[in-house]
């Protein structure tokens, strides 16, 4: 998720100062344990949007500090907005810190792969176990959202946990492959044809 396409979401449901979007993104999420973004990150963005077009500054508001200014989604921050909620999103599970760790074990060979893969393991495990005890700590009947990104959490430590099987189970067979190498290419100009 977009923390650009949540501003213009935020905004479509009412003008906001950026300390406001900040605490809005925050309870939309379910708290800064699932995504703890830093004030930086929002008034960056804003002045990113306002570049664009997306959104620009309205009032000022002073509520006993510092001028805080409103914005406004703009007519074009609508039409962005209304695309990415008719796009769909493509998870990045192939740039996994975890495969590179254990490919580059069995490359270097400075690291029991096994043990990796035990390592890891039980890190799953205690994620799993984290995301349950506090999935179970909310309230359906009012915290169904943060209990479903919750869910959606366990689930993808189970079939983390699940390949983490398979990897083990087919470790010998990686290690009797060759390990990749990169395509030598010659450097330099390309040498002149006698012709």
């Amino acid at each position: 998720m977009s923390v650009r396409y949540a501003i213009l979401g935020l905004l479509a449901q009412h003008p906001r100062h950026g300390y406001d979007l900040r605490a809005a993104f925050t309870a939309v999420i379910g708290g800064n344990q699932n995504w703890d973004v830093k004030p930086a990150q929002i008034y960056t963005t804003l002045n990113r949007l306002e570049e664009a077009g997306l959104v620009m500054k309205g009032a000022t508001a002073q509520e006993g500090g510092p001028e805080k200014h409103i914005y406004n989604i703009t007519d074009l921050g609508q039409l962005a907005l209304t695309a990415w909620f008719s796009e769909g999103v493509t998870p990045e599970h192939q740039r996994d810190e975890f495969f590179v760790k254990l490919m580059t074990a069995l490359a270097s060979a400075m690291a029991d792969p096994y043990q990796i893969i035990q390592k890891q393991r039980q890190h799953l495990f205690q994620d799993l176990h984290a995301a349950t005890v506090l999935r179970n700590q909310y309230d359906p009947q009012s915290e169904i959202a943060q209990i479903l990104l919750l869910e959606k959490s366990i689930m993808h430590l189970e079939a983390d946990l699940r390949w983490l099987d398979m990897c083990e189970a087919r470790l010998a067979e990686i290690q009797r492959q060759p390990i990749a190498e990169p395509e030598m290419r010659p450097r330099g100009r390309p040498k002149k044809s006698n012709r």
